[in-house]
């Protein structure tokens, strides 16, 4: 009788722990798909940034517009803004080296910067049209004033006393209008040549030494009272 008594206690207990380890072991199961869940995310991410790639295409665009802004001579014309844009540039491809030797590679920012510095390259192509174009003018003006300058000179000189020393001046100031004459003279052949800078620079000094002789006559007349 007392072992019979005992039997559904037993029962009960051994049925009490099997209810315990299965909820132990459902527990188990949330949390090792929790783990697995999470590992699997991380692993994905891995992938993904270890496998990043530079973004080669817009750095070719950005090269190949900053060389074509080069071809039209933006480098000579509006040579701060090619630097500026060179030097984005150059900043670029640092950081593109750098994430290369990184194990999470990140390219985003440097490709949106690559996409601005190709539109910013192209840009300068007609930046430097531009500026061309009015150098042109700039040297037209200057040669059209350096030209008056040596007409307006020679008359100065033809009044200029003719003393001794006056004639040493005089022959002296005629050479320089001879070497002014001759300076713009070549100012249209270099324009044709496509050799803006070296025009501006020389009618630009033709211009200036024109303008000295003119104050020396000018001082050199009112001196001696003569009416010019």
């Amino acid at each position: 009788m007392l072992l019979h008594a005992n039997l559904p206690s037993k029962y009960m207990n051994e049925r009490e722990n099997y209810i315990q380890k299965l909820n132990i072991n459902k527990k188990m199961i949330q949390i090792m798909k929790k783990i697995f869940y999470v590992l699997s995310i991380v692993a994905a991410t891995l992938l993904f940034t270890s496998c990043a790639k530079p973004p080669q295409a817009e750095i070719d665009a950005a090269k190949a517009a900053l060389e074509a802004a080069k071809t039209a001579q933006a480098d000579l014309y509006v040579e701060a803004d090619y630097l500026a844009v060179q030097d984005s540039l150059n900043a670029v491809m640092a950081y593109v080296e750098q994430q290369n030797s990184k194990l999470f590679k990140s390219f985003g920012k440097a490709k949106e910067k690559l996409v601005v510095i190709t539109a910013d390259a192209t840009g300068l192509v007609a930046k430097s049209d531009a500026r061309k174009e009015q150098i042109k003018t700039e040297v037209a003006t200057a040669e059209a004033a350096t030209q008056a300058l040596i007409a307006e000179n020679n008359a100065l000189l033809a009044k200029a006393p003719k003393g001794k020393e006056g004639k040493e001046a005089i022959e002296a100031i005629k050479l320089d209008l001879t070497g002014i004459t001759t300076s713009v003279g070549e100012v249209p052949g270099l324009v044709a040549s496509g050799d803006l800078l070296g025009a501006q620079t020389k009618v630009n000094a033709a211009q200036q030494k024109a303008t000295e002789i003119n104050t020396e006559l000018k001082t050199v007349l009112e001196k001696a009272k003569i009416k010019f």
